[in-house]
């Protein structure tokens, strides 16, 4: 029997009361009609702006709009959905009706949460009943009702009380366990600590309920362009990863340049799940001359010197970074949420950002034994002047030092060279090729070609080597672009061994900053720049770095396995590809590099420090795919107590073993003091007495034993 029922159209969700999108910016329809043309002209995938592009890019605005699920409703999101087809056609048209929207949606529900806040900590929390709370937002859904979020920012703010209250006590311990000054001065003043769990419960309640007061009139002070922003990197991400908008506020993240300065803490920043973490530290910088902040720490508050903390979560980025930089000399103070989840306060003294310790550096290192010294070349970028003032003395770069530094130990007639590649995030394409041509004769080094498909050859022409003898060649997971250019170029030529803790980054391709001012050609406000990926690299043998990256020959433990990298990882990363190889000559060797990994692989399981690396990495990375925690005081406590007893057993503490091999300056560091060389000479101190210690590069240096007695 068929059904009499009529099939009818869902019913659309009613529009939120009161709503009106937020004013158009009079820069939005240039700034999209602009980006539109860049993206679907230039763009190296040379994709049409359509509605498979809006579909695509619709989940990403959201995750931008309320990444979190803390603020908006199912309903809310499907009220935004009414325009999934259309982000194509709003971005042609320079009207961003979908941003203004939300950007006026997303501030509306801001009102309502921020009272929702204040309301659950104005009373105490009971800690001692039991409830789960998925920390991972990607693994649950939006609310469906006020009173599902209700609870669901309970879960949130319980979590965050408890993990204050834990500070409070580590203060509390740390406070009995402190000496008093040894110049006899009377101790500062310190805050004084609740002495019961109900008052230290109490005090965290009143510290969330001021920083949330405090954020929210933050968000009331919203960036003119920052709408658009979301709604152009949405579109801009469904072609590549790299290609991103940086609105006015923001392009000053970008302005550091390798051969440039900076004052302030020397540290690159990126967003995460809207929480600030530190991508990298920048050599010469004041928190790498600290040494407490690290690569992957997540930022929780900033403050000032003599101010009090400022949480930054859910807070734009160019907002943090004009809050950590400042003046030389002044104090600013972060505190940080490290990878095993403990929370530190770091204070660091902003300085100039100081390029000497950018540039390549030299050793040669002594295993003793009556083994032979081998020369250690440290690249941490591949830099040069990009300026064309002619009037100018030239600037110091990459090959150059590197050359310096090769025919140094050329002339020692040292007959090894171990060249460290590790965390070096690339640079300037140019340098990638001409080191390569340090150590070759001539031959290609590189492919590349755009979105015309047209190949262009990088390749060394001058016949001339620096070095001459075996090489190795050290990357990690955070080698990348022209990186992996050098090594994979080495690798090909079978004149380098490659040893590493597995894939390098995986990225080939290449990025334009285009300022849309210039592309506008007439005055106003500023518009901002786009980041736009404009080529792939291929190796010599045709095949791209693009995903795969360069897999070492010798692998060895990655102690930053838990960390989820890779370009293979990123959203709509460009995938991998191959185009027809070059003909080229590799170099006669006599070592087989299957034999020196099982050689190494032997040696590497004999070793407890590596055992213990592997353990630890697995510890950290289940912790990571643990994202459901109990919220139960005692539970909670033992759980934190049993997880940090654990790290601490399986820590290697590399910086307390005892030196594996002797390091020796290639030169005499500068001499402490005044001026921008104090602090030089016990910065290569540290960085010698570091590199002494480093199971990986000795592992290197038995690579090359093992090279040396092949036949």
């Amino acid at each position: 029997m068929q059904s009499s029922e009529v099939p009818t159209a869902p019913v659309a969700p009613p529009p939120v009361a009161g709503l009106e999108p937020l004013a158009q910016d009079p820069r939005e329809p240039i700034l999209a009609q602009a980006v539109a043309s860049l993206l679907t002209e230039d763009h190296y995938v040379q994709r049409e702006l359509d509605d498979s592009v809006s579909r695509e890019a619709f989940p990403k605005y959201l995750e931008h709009l309320d990444g979190t699920k803390l603020f908006l409703l199912k309903e809310h999101v499907q009220v935004l959905e009414r325009h999934i087809n259309k982000m194509d056609d709003q971005l042609k048209a320079g009207d961003l009706v979908l941003a203004r929207t939300g950007g006026a949606l997303l501030a509306k529900r801001r009102t309502v949460i921020s009272k929702v806040i204040a309301e659950l900590l104005a009373k105490p929390f009971d800690l001692s009943e039991s409830y789960k709370h998925e920390t991972d937002s990607e693994k649950r859904e939006y609310a469906a009702t006020e009173e599902e979020l209700t609870a669901r920012w309970r879960a949130v703010l319980k979590l965050q009380v408890l993990e204050r209250i834990e500070q409070l006590e580590e203060l509390s311990d740390a406070l009995a366990k402190k000496k008093p000054p040894e110049d006899g001065a009377p101790p500062k003043p310190i805050e004084e600590l609740p002495t019961t769990f109900e008052g230290r419960e109490a005090k965290a309640r009143k510290e969330l309920a001021v920083r949330y007061e405090t954020r929210f009139t933050r968000w009331a002070d919203l960036e003119p362009l920052e709408p658009a922003e979301q709604f152009l990197n949405a579109i801009a991400a469904v072609y590549d990863p790299h290609t991103t908008y940086l609105a006015p506020a923001e392009k000053e993240n970008f302005d550091i340049q390798i051969s440039g300065t900076l004052e302030g803490i020397g540290a690159a920043l990126g967003e995460e799940d809207h929480y600030i973490v530190v991508r990298e530290l920048i050599p010469g910088g004041a928190s790498w001359q600290q040494g407490k902040l690290q690569a992957g720490d997540t930022i929780l508050a900033v403050a000032q010197q003599g101010e009090p903390p400022v949480d930054i979560t859910d807070m734009p980025i160019d907002k943090v970074v004009k809050m950590i930089r400042g003046p030389k000399g002044s104090v600013v103070t972060l505190t940080v949420k490290k990878v095993d989840g403990t929370v530190e306060t770091i204070s660091i003294k902003r300085d100039v950002v100081k390029i000497e310790a950018s540039y390549a550096r030299g050793a040669v290192l002594d295993l003793g034994k009556k083994q032979e010294s081998v020369g250690y070349v440290y690249l941490p970028g591949f830099y040069g002047d990009t300026r064309t003032n002619s009037s100018k003395a030239p600037e110091r770069n990459a090959t150059d030092d590197v050359k310096k530094i090769l025919e140094t130990f050329q002339k020692k007639k040292l007959d090894a060279v171990v060249i460290d590649l590790r965390g070096n995030g690339g640079g300037l394409l140019g340098h990638a090729r001409d080191i390569t041509g340090l150590l070759i004769e001539k031959g290609p080094v590189v492919q590349a070609h755009g979105s015309d498909r047209k190949v262009e050859v990088l390749a060394d022409t001058d016949p001339s080597v620096a070095f001459s003898g075996h090489v190795v060649v050290m990357v990690d997971r955070f080698s990348a672009s022209a990186s992996e250019i050098l090594a994979g170029a080495l690798q090909d030529y079978e004149r380098a061994v490659i040893v590493g803790t597995g894939p390098t980054h995986g990225k080939g391709t290449v990025q334009a900053l285009v300022d849309l001012d210039k592309v506008r050609g007439r005055p106003g406000d500023p518009l901002g720049v786009l980041k736009i990926t404009i080529q792939q690299y291929f190796r010599i043998d045709g095949e791209s770095t693009q995903w795969r990256g360069v897999v070492p020959d010798v692998i060895l433990p990655d102690p930053a396995a838990y960390v989820d990298s890779g370009e293979r990882s990123l959203f709509h990363s460009i995938p991998w590809s191959a185009i027809d190889p070059l003909p080229f000559k590799p170099y006669p060797n006599t070592w087989d590099p299957a034999k020196l990994a099982a050689s190494s692989k032997t040696r590497v399981g004999a070793q407890t420090v590596f055992q213990k690396i592997d353990a630890f990495s697995k510890e950290l990375k289940g912790r990571r795919d643990d994202t459901i925690v109990e919220i139960k005081r005692d539970d909670w406590l033992a759980e934190r107590k049993k997880d940090k007893a654990t790290i601490d057993a399986l820590d290697p503490k590399l910086s307390e073993a005892k030196p594996r091999f002797e390091v020796l300056a290639l030169a005499e560091a500068p001499a402490a003091g005044t001026g921008p060389d104090k602090g030089i000479k016990a910065q290569i101190d540290k960085w010698r007495e570091n590199l002494a210690r480093d199971p990986w590069l000795e592992e290197s240096l038995f690579v090359i034993e093992d090279m040396r007695s092949s036949k």
